[in-house]
């Protein structure tokens, strides 16, 4: 199972998405009550100081996974902004970014019909909701959106030219495109020349991959914690590698520089 977790994004297109509707179906039903997990990314920490944005208490147990959403969605203005989220997992980035940064409107969209039906649930805040549809067919009309986030997700999509092509054609021509994800390091190249032939334009980016161990580093005790008490034995070390804990698989692939983490701000080449 650890195996499995570890090279998802490598398996045969025709497995990923059954196989990520039954993982996240799978934690939901972990958390029927007392949730304390609304946010999976692996986290993004301040290379001098953690922190590096003020959060209320209320958040303050999710701070790394929520500094991810931040540093992704930092390179445009979102206030007054219809924003689109694909991939919005547990809905802890979505919420985040709605109650922070003030968007005009949020929709967070799943592959996940359970997580929807979690999300909508816990997650009641003004001008946000939750659907379910399909990365690479996005349940939306042409030019519906201000800006799209995409936050540790793009990688496992069986087809990734037909999520940038949806992207694309639901994005306004003066939109914002906001892609943070992991990627082998020779896999980056050809992430670029997948934008450029999908018709954007990158016009800034950050590599952000010590910044993701700092965050793995300072952020293990909790996780080690919340896994032992809610996880089952057999479990655990699948987990484990899921969550990156230091010793894991995709722990070592950041610390040895194999993976890497950039942060895209995109738009239209046209």
């Amino acid at each position: 199972m650890r195996r499995i977790v570890e090279n998802y994004a490598e398996l045969p297109r025709f497995v990923r998405k059954p196989l990520w509707r039954f993982w996240h179906s799978w934690i939901i039903s972990r958390e029927k009550r007392d949730v304390v997990m609304t946010c999976m990314n692996y986290g993004y920490a301040g290379m001098e100081n953690e922190k590096t944005i003020e959060l209320e208490p209320r958040d303050e147990s999710e701070r790394y996974g929520l500094q991810m959403y931040h540093q992704a969605a930092s390179w445009v203005p979102l206030a007054g902004k219809e924003v689109l989220e694909v991939g919005s997992g547990r809905g802890g980035g979505a919420s985040f970014l709605t109650r922070y940064m003030h968007p005009a409107s949020y929709v967070g969209l799943d592959l996940s019909e359970p997580g929807i039906a979690f999300c909508n649930q816990h997650h009641q805040v003004p001008n946000l909701r939750f659907v379910k549809g399909d990365a690479e067919q996005l349940p939306f009309e042409d030019d519906s959106f201000d800006a799209v986030v995409n936050v540790e997700s793009s990688r496992c999509y069986p087809h990734i030219m037909k999520f940038f092509s949806e992207v694309k054609r639901v994005l306004r021509p003066d939109g914002a495109f906001l892609l943070t994800d992991l990627r082998w390091g020779q896999d980056v190249p050809k992430l670029r020349n997948e934008l450029r032939d999908s018709g954007f334009r990158i016009v800034a980016e950050q590599e952000i991959r010590e910044n993701v161990i700092r965050a793995l580093d300072t952020d293990d005790p909790r996780k080690r914690a919340l896994i032992g008490e809610r996880i089952p034995r057999m479990l655990i070390s699948a987990f484990g590698e899921f969550a990156g804990v230091q010793g894991s698989g995709r722990y070592s692939s950041f610390a040895s520089g194999a993976m890497e983490y950039w942060s895209f701000h995109i738009v239209h080449a046209d």
